[in-house]
């Protein structure tokens, strides 16, 4: 199979736990038509067929018979001869549609197209992560200890998506060794270049304005309003 190392790309994307079917075949054609627009100068002319979970493509190119020696768009034109040694019954003004292989693109294409391929769905799951955490910010959540660092401790959620929670966001008292769960509230959010930044912070007043209505039940019926907030973390609130 001449594109059996795209083709392995599929496997590795379709069960992804941030992407769809209809996403993951619109950024499949999305990425073999720019390679056909490099090759071929335009991609109107095909068809491509994608299944993401059987791993099958099929692109085909439609061009129209025109008789021999009056090919002037070899892309969108193909002469009476050269038709005819893919059916022998053509004649001229029909359309012609013939299979491309992927190993007609070049090697070097093929290895475009998949890291194009890897390149837009990191970006499209760094999008849905933003998204996601973006609704949290202000809300109670809670990761495990990954690493622990001078400046910040780096967490992991079940999904595995990286919170950074910093010194200075701890409480004093605070003392984690990998593994442990921590609790605190998602801070911000940012986007620094493609991957999003996600900071969580134990030091808030948010923090424990939070921990009232998840553990006073007067104040999640809404009997008792909290109106602020004011702490020294680790001392008194």
């Amino acid at each position: 199979m001449e594109n059996i190392a795209l083709i392995e790309s599929f496997s590795e994307f379709k069960d992804d736990k941030f992407i769809d079917r209809v996403t993951l075949m619109a950024i499949l054609e999305d990425v073999f038509r720019n390679a056909l627009k490099k090759k071929f100068g335009s991609d109107d002319n095909f068809d491509i067929i994608i299944n993401p979970d059987k791993g099958d493509l099929e692109i085909w190119r439609n061009r129209v018979v025109v008789e021999d020696g009056e090919v002037e768009e070899p892309n969108e034109e193909i002469s009476l001869s050269e038709a005819r040694k893919i059916e022998p019954d053509f004649e001229v003004g029909e359309d012609v549609s013939e299979e491309v292989k992927l190993i007609n693109l070049g090697r070097r294409a093929i290895l475009a197209l998949r890291q194009n391929l890897i390149s837009k769905i990191h970006e499209h799951d760094n999008t849905t992560i933003y998204k996601q955490f973006k609704d949290l910010e202000g809300e109670i959540y809670t990761a495990e200890v990954h690493h622990i660092r001078h400046k910040a401790i780096i967490l992991l959620d079940d999904e595995g998506n990286e919170i950074i929670l910093p010194k200075d966001r701890q409480i004093p008292s605070d003392f984690f060794r990998k593994g442990d769960n921590v609790r605190g509230i998602i801070e911000s959010v940012e986007l620094k270049g493609s991957k999003p930044t996600i900071i969580m912070s134990r030091s808030s007043p948010k923090f424990l304005e939070q921990l009232f209505f998840q553990e006073i039940p007067e104040v999640f019926d809404g009997l008792i309003t909290v109106k602020k907030a004011v702490r020294i973390p680790g001392e008194k609130a």
